[in-house]
């Protein structure tokens, strides 16, 4: 481990220590409220996600990419257990399952770029299809196949663009990669924690009232710009600049927001709050990488455009 990847890992126990102390705080002061109750599972649950996340940089690229895609799986059964289909479904979702999903992370673990770009939006798109077609069921057609297409796009490609980091090769950078993963994540995470306290704060301007209720102008702008210093401070474990280190965090607030409202889209269709119960006080899998799923590829796409192709 590079003393920069220490320093993060530092950094971030820190803040945990300081939310944990928080927590425990406020229960004091307020042992019956429900919305501590809530804080303090939504930090304990920050603790194990984030001890994972780190073990598994720590272990390496193999490891780490048997957790994203454990991740993606899990957020994929969340996602397609909480859409309808039906039982003409059943290869569709079998492309789904048992061939996008490995098929994407073995690439990803063979560092085959050139198919793992496009694999699911050309080929396994193809394949959903045409077997959705095959199973002659019409009824509901174009919105059966569309769910499954957009499920995988989420949370098989989307996703799996976030370890795709490690295999970037950056002049002067090599062997650092997982330094970039982590400023990633935490980015996307620490925008999502910062946007909902400044909401809390000061929020008074709706952003989408029909999406996302509790999301505001305030909370965007407030939590936007502080996300952007952090990035700017974080930029010592990137090959960024401080200020490219704030532009590439703003476009990873934009990204995640987006997703965010996506995801929440979507949820309201399906009359669901939350995609499931896997993570205490967070939801489900895809509760969490609703921002993620989105941010990811555009940020790959542009660091490899920018400081990775020759």
């Amino acid at each position: 481990m590079t003393p920069q990847f220490i320093l993060t890992g530092q950094i971030l126990l820190a803040i945990l220590v300081v939310a944990s102390g928080v927590g425990f705080v406020l229960r004091l002061r307020n042992p019956g409220s429900a919305t501590i109750i809530n804080l303090n599972a939504r930090i304990n649950a920050w603790w194990i996600m984030a001890g994972v996340l780190f073990s598994a940089l720590v272990l390496g690229r193999y490891v780490t990419i048997v957790v994203f895609g454990f991740a993606s799986l899990m957020a994929l059964r969340e996602f397609l257990t909480l859409t309808p289909t039906r039982k003409s479904d059943y290869w569709p979702l079998f492309i789904a399952f048992f061939i996008a999903l490995p098929a994407q992370y073995w690439l990803l673990w063979t560092q085959w770029y050139g198919l793992f770009a496009i694999m699911i939006p050309v080929y396994i798109f193809f394949l959903i299809s045409a077997a959705s077609a095959i199973s002659q069921d019409t009824e509901d057609f174009l919105s059966r196949n569309a769910r499954i297409v957009f499920a995988v796009m989420i949370c098989v490609y989307g996703v799996s663009h976030a370890p795709a980091l490690l295999m970037l090769d950056i002049p002067n950078f090599e062997g650092h990669n997982a330094q970039l993963l982590f400023f990633f994540v935490f980015i996307v995470q620490i925008s999502d924690v910062l946007q909902y306290v400044f909401g809390k704060l000061s929020g008074k301007h709706k952003l989408v009232p029909k999406l996302s209720p509790n999301k505001t102008w305030e909370g965007l702008i407030g939590g936007g710009l502080a996300t952007m210093g952090i990035g700017a401070l974080l930029a010592f474990v990137t090959p960024f600049t401080p200020l490219q280190a704030a532009g590439m965090a703003a476009l990873i607030v934009i990204g995640g927001v987006m997703g965010g409202l996506v995801m929440s889209g979507v949820k309201r269709s399906l009359g669901a709050k939350d995609w499931g119960t896997g993570i205490a006080g967070h939801g489900g899998y895809m509760d969490r990488l609703d921002s993620l799923g989105f941010a990811a590829p555009v940020f790959f796409h542009i660091v490899r455009w920018i400081w990775a192709l020759p």
